[in-house]
């Protein structure tokens, strides 16, 4: 569907919209002077225009756009909100939506997905900068040409979308009142960072709150932030199934330079993730916290490796990063039921036994510790095994549940639970589907014994739905889908999706290897995780030095293959002539030491972040 439209499968409206005052821009034009930026307002609202400076990137509020004329000849476009600025050593970078999409509602409010960003310099005092300054400026903004191409990015003009249905339900009119920013929880505001200079600046109506996720739609579905939702039939009856998973940003990134947690207790590519059901005029939502690195601090750095090693730093400090990571669960979430699926041999092995370690210290009433090891009792097929990891939870969800409201918008249940686990959406799916029978039963859709496997139909596309949430966030930090998919998708392992598998753990490696350093500054950057400082990065982004000069992986891989093809063609010419052995033998040991050697400093050959700070 194109801007503006709103589907026709509206939810139940749980929050209150903004006051007009702090209404956002739902329409604008971007006039592009030579000396200016001028922000239109085209939403009927007659509010004043906002004035960026391309000197210095300073704003006001005008009354109107100037007037045109020969010498200042304006390119106009339309954009569909202001995300935010950034300012670097000399320049300040004004990021606004170029194109969007609306892919339907969340809670009655019309969703939006970003499928253009643009990057607009505000530069022009750069030109009197030294030379050296010029370099560095360069270097960052060729980061944010990166960050132009984040993907899985929405934003609704209406609704807050970082808060769970019941944090909406409970927030109170004073809240309600507020600009859809001042309400937003910080962890999942994408371009929180960015947003600083125009809030600095008083510019409520032009402050896009962003969510990084995924949004799917069609007309038997929906989807949001991972917001992913399908309106679904049983029998007669409709079911609304909303799935939301917002990404935390405080320590988000990359799959292998973002891992464990910091010393606050934040981890790395942490994600909320949501089921909503609306049906019958009830509303009813369960949250998993999922897809949590392990609360400790730990580093998997690239180095060619297939699976490099697993470095476990300041392990005297585990026990407390892991207690401050919980005690901020509770906080938000209730209890916490976390659940370690990792292997319990080799390097992940010591990374469970840290973990559970850590955990004897905060066991008890409101936190719980649950190991299972996923590949020793799974394997490769036996997903089916996981009912004996739902067996051991089944009393711990039964009793913390999911929030309820009746058709009057009264609050039936509360919802008290969080469940914290270490990887695999195939035990988050399982575990949506139990809590989704659990709902439909409370509702009265469903019968005691009943399940959605028995309604065929709807089984088919509850599993659909859960293998497109896996696979876009997954995208969002590996590059490639999640592994394993067609369980999800199917309720099985099939031969196509084993040669997905396959095809996909190459294309991480290649990722992981090549690709991820420059991404992991990009984000870095536009998150405020590295902050621009003139006393700092006067001089040039660091270079590579030593070793790190010279080290070519692509240069280093043909060597290796050259010298190997000339020993195999002096083997095939030797014969009786012994300087063509030799030669041969010359060339395997060119082709064995430059190897030797790939493998022994495979870190200098990888793409790595640059702006990235080694663990303390």
């Amino acid at each position: 569907k194109k801007l503006g439209q709103i589907d026709q499968y509206s939810c139940v409206v749980l929050a209150m919209e903004a006051p007009l005052k702090h209404r956002l821009h739902s329409g604008l034009r971007l006039w592009e002077f030579p000396d200016q930026y001028v922000i239109e307002p085209t939403d009927g609202s007659a509010a004043p225009c906002l004035d960026i400076s391309r000197l210095d990137g300073s704003m006001k509020l005008i009354d109107q756009v100037a007037e045109c004329n020969s010498l200042r000849v304006p390119k106009i476009r339309s954009i569909f909100g202001v995300v935010g600025m950034l300012k670097l050593l000399a320049g300040s970078y004004l990021v606004v939506v170029t194109e969007s999409e609306s892919v339907g509602s969340f809670l009655g409010h019309a969703i939006f997905r970003i499928n253009s960003l643009k990057v607009l310099p505000c530069d022009h005092s750069l030109k009197n900068s030294p030379e050296e300054q010029k370099k560095v400026e360069t270097d960052f903004s060729r980061l944010l040409s990166v960050a132009e191409r984040t993907n899985g990015l929405y934003f609704s003009y209406e609704i807050n979308l970082t808060l769970s249905a019941q944090r909406l339900h409970d927030l109170g009119d004073e809240s309600k009142s507020l600009p859809l920013w001042r309400q937003a929880e910080p962890r999942f505001l994408w371009n929180n960072y960015m947003l600083e200079v125009l809030i600095d600046n008083k510019l409520d109506q032009f402050l896009l709150p962003v969510i990084q996720g995924n949004i799917l739609y069609s007309i038997s579905s929906f989807s949001s932030i991972s917001v992913l939702c399908r309106i679904m039939t049983i029998g007669r009856d409709i079911v609304d199934i909303t799935l939301i998973a917002r990404r935390c940003t405080r320590r988000n990134g990359t799959r292998m330079w973002r891992r464990g947690a910091d010393p606050d207790g934040y981890v790395a590519n942490f994600v909320e993730s949501e089921q909503i059901v609306h049906m019958n005029g009830y509303t009813s939502s369960f949250v998993q916290v999922i897809r949590g690195s392990m609360p400790f601090m730990w580093d998997q750095i690239v180095d060619l490796t297939y699976k490099p090693k697993f470095e476990i730093v300041q392990p005297e400090e585990a026990a407390r990063i892991a207690e401050r990571h919980f005690l901020d669960l509770r906080k938000k979430y209730g209890s916490v039921l976390a659940v370690d699926l990792v292997n319990k041999h080799g390097g992940e092995g010591r990374l469970s036994e840290r973990f559970a370690g850590a955990m004897q210290h905060i066991n008890g009433d409101d936190v719980r510790y649950l190991h299972f090891d996923f590949h020793h009792i799974c394997g490769h097929i036996h997903f089916e095994r996981l009912a004996i990891l739902y067996e051991q939870m089944e009393d711990f969800l039964d009793k913390n549940g999911y929030f309820l409201l009746n058709e009057k918008g009264e609050k039936m249940k509360e919802h008290l639970l969080s469940l914290f686990l270490s990887q695999r959406y195939t035990m988050q799916s399982m575990i949506g589907r139990k809590m989704l029978e659990l709902q439909l039963r409370r509702i009265g859709v469903f019968g005691a014994e009943e399940a959605i496997s028995s309604h065929l139909n709807f089984d088919e596309r509850y599993k659909i739905l859960w293998a497109n949430h896996g696979d876009d966030i997954s995208i969002q930090y590996s590059g490639t889908p999640a592994l394993k998919g067609d369980f999800v998708r199917y309720g099985r392992r099939t031969v196509q999706g084993v040669l997905n598998d396959g095809w996909n753990a190459l294309a991480r490696y290649y990722l992981n290897n090549f690709a991820d350093g420059t991404k992991q500054d990009a984000i870095d950057l536009v998150q405020g995780h590295y902050i621009v400082a003139v006393n700092r990065d006067m001089a040039p982004v660091p270079r590579k030095g030593g070793l790190e000069a010279v080290a070519n992986f692509p240069v280093a891989l043909a060597v290796v293959l050259i010298s190997l093809w000339f020993a195999t063609m002096s083997v095939k010419r030797a014969g009786s002539d012994y300087r063509h052995l030799f030669f041969s033998l010359v060339w395997a040991g060119i082709s064995v030491a430059v190897a030797a050697f790939m493998r022994a400093n495979g870190r200098i050959f990888c793409n790595r972040p640059r702006l990235h700070k080694p663990r303390p």
